[in-house]
């Protein structure tokens, strides 16, 4: 398990480059969305995934990679929205949203380690199109959860879900960086 967690911190090493400069170009601007639009963010991510592994022909010159590290950065943005609340004007310093960023990413890697130690790591025998169908299951549930007005009976809540697929999206990661192209 040692590797996986040099693997996961690799791939948030390049996902929270990307947000940083991201943040550099837009600010927090994204402290507007509401968690439905994220959701319906990431739900567009998900499916082009899923289009790009279906498709043989691509009108769009990007692969999967670019897509599962928008799902993560949009996983982490609802999760900061979801403990701050939703903002009417940008309102986090690069400094402050990256400091969230941190520690989003801390709890779902601690929530990861948790979950890894006991499957036995089961996911290193998954199919990335398998990872892909997984993430499209946890956003149709938080969309159902987001239209019973976060209600639930027995399940788990919407943090969960996001950081499920955040982890997903990183054990997919990890997956293409390992297969030979």
């Amino acid at each position: 398990m040692k590797d996986t967690s040099k693997q996961y911190d690799a791939v948030i090493k390049t996902c929270r480059d990307l947000f940083v400069n991201k943040m550099k170009d837009y600010g927090s601007a994204w402290r507007i969305l509401r968690l439905p639009s994220l959701t319906d963010q990431i739900f567009i991510k998900a499916q082009r995934i899923r289009s790009l592994q279906e498709n043989a022909v691509r009108r769009v010159d990007e692969g999967e990679k670019p897509e599962f590290i928008g799902i993560i950065n949009y996983s982490v943005m609802a999760l900061i929205q979801l403990e701050k609340g939703i903002a009417t004007q940008p309102d986090l310093s690069p400094e402050e949203a990256l400091e969230l960023y941190d520690l989003k990413i801390a709890q779902t890697k601690e929530l990861m380690e948790n979950k890894n130690h006991d499957y036995g790591e089961a996911w290193r025998d998954m199919r990335v199109s398998s990872l892909t169908d997984l993430i499209i299951q946890k956003l149709l549930r938080v969309k159902q959860i987001e239209d019973n007005k976060g209600k639930t009976l027995v399940s788990e809540g919407i943090d969960a879900n996001y950081q499920d697929m955040i982890n997903y999206a990183i054990f997919a990661m990890i997956l293409m960086n390992d297969s030979p192209e």
